[in-house]
C-alpha cells in the first residue's frame, strides 16, 4: 500500500487549496478515503471520509470544524483522493495525510504541510 499526499503549501486566510493523494497497492475504489490531519503541536484529527460506492454509496463526512469548506471526492480511474480547501483559517495549518484501512492494517501517507497565514 502506497499513499501520496501533495498540493499543500502557503496560504492566506480566506484562500483556497486541493490536496491530492494518489492510492496504489490495494483496491482502491472498494473501500473508504480519510483524511486525517496534525496541526503543530498536537494529536491526530480526523477531517473527511468518503465511502466507496458499494459500502455507503460513495457519500462524504465531515469534521464539524470543515464541514462547509471543505470537499472531499474520488477519481477511481485515477486511484485518486481529493480535499478542496476553501475560506481557510489559521486553525487549519497542519500536516495532511490521506489514509486508509486495508486487510486489517491502518495506511497513512508521508503528508502534506499547509500552512495558513498572512
Amino acid at each position: 500500500v502506497q499513499l501520496v499526499e501533495s498540493g499543500g503549501g502557503l496560504v492566506q486566510p480566506g484562500g483556497s487549496l486541493r490536496l491530492s493523494c494518489a492510492a496504489s497497492g490495494f483496491a482502491f475504489s472498494t473501500v473508504g478515503m480519510r483524511w486525517v490531519r496534525q496541526a503543530p503541536g498536537k494529536g491526530l484529527e480526523w477531517v473527511s471520509t468518503i465511502f466507496s460506492m458499494i459500502i455507503g454509496g460513495g457519500s462524504p463526512r465531515y469534521a464539524d470544524s470543515v464541514k462547509g469548506r471543505f470537499t472531499i471526492s474520488r477519481d477511481n480511474a485515477k486511484n485518486t483522493v481529493y480535499l478542496q480547501m476553501n475560506n481557510l483559517r489559521a486553525e487549519d495549518t497542519a500536516v495532511y495525510y490521506c489514509e486508509v484501512s486495508w486487510s486489517g492494517r491502518t495506511y497513512r501517507g508521508k503528508g502534506t504541510l499547509v500552512t495558513v497565514s498572512s
